[in-house]
């Protein structure tokens, strides 16, 4: 792991902060090349992605915020801390997907080809994002004991800055999720390129990632996502806040599925 990829002098380039420019970079250009395809306006969406991105980090510390509340209020000098904190991704995701529903309407565009063009990219930017998360030590695993992928992180100024435990082999959730949302990003693409009718791919994004994340979240050792009941000291018995949003999501990305497949079936089929 490497959480300063560049220090010249005053000037720190953290690995973190590179990997999710990349990250977003890469989002917005493959957005823009399926754009392109459909006929939309580039700077609508270069606009639509910029305010989705300031959207994001906020809805990201805001959810981190009111998750860890009562740490936060018993210690109040933490607070200063989300400036720099990435947060909690589902809280960005809620956040900017109901700002995106509101541009998209203002806009006069079709929400269900503008949400079929940002789900990829959302899977794609995801990805190196995690990596990122690898990078800096946080959103790090429980203890993985004698397991065979467990890896033991050794950067002192990680572990300062995240608490991830070093010399102490726990599981490399970052690098699970990353991979997993590359696959995902994949999946997208396959059925993108064979779709017939507008709006199923958003769904499907949703879908895939809560299943994701409902796994991964077994395995997640860092604290920083409350639960509903339970704790981290009983993970596979207890439920963390990501994963109840991701039963939602599941159930919602679901319902959104066969709505938009039978109303695409009804008017392909009058």
């Amino acid at each position: 792991m490497f959480p300063v990829l560049i220090k010249i002098g005053p000037v720190t380039v953290h690995t973190y902060g590179f990997l999710f420019a990349v990250g977003v970079l890469a989002g917005i250009l493959f957005s823009l090349r399926l754009a392109k395809k459909q006929g939309i306006d580039s700077k609508i969406m270069v606009d639509l992605f910029f305010y989705i991105i300031i959207i994001a980090l906020l809805g990201a510390k805001i959810f981190l915020f009111i998750t860890e509340m009562k740490f936060y209020l018993n210690n109040p000098g933490q607070i200063k801390t989300l400036i720099t904190s990435g947060g909690i991704f589902y809280g960005g995701l809620i956040f900017a997907i109901i700002f995106a529903l509101w541009y998209i309407k203002k806009k006069n565009l079709n929400t269900k080809v503008i949400g079929d063009i940002i789900a990829p990219s959302l899977a794609l930017g995801h990805f190196f994002g995690r990596l990122g998360c690898f990078s800096a030590g946080c959103c790090y695993g429980r203890p993985a004991g004698d397991s065979l992928i467990g890896l033991k992180f050794s950067s002192l100024y990680a572990h300062n800055h995240t608490g991830v435990p070093l010399n102490t082999a726990i599981y490399p959730t970052q690098l699970m999720e990353s991979i997993l949302n590359l696959l995902n990003f994949i999946i997208l693409i396959v059925v993108y390129k064979k779709k017939k009718i507008d709006g199923l791919i958003f769904p499907i994004y949703i879908f895939n990632y809560s299943v994701i994340r409902f796994f991964i979240e077994y395995f997640r050792g860092d604290t920083d996502r409350g639960y509903v009941f339970g704790g981290i000291d009983h993970a596979f018995t207890s439920l963390s806040v990501p994963q109840l949003i991701s039963i939602f999501g599941i159930i919602i990305s679901t319902i959104l599925f066969l709505n938009y497949k039978k109303k695409g079936a009804q008017k392909n089929n009058p």
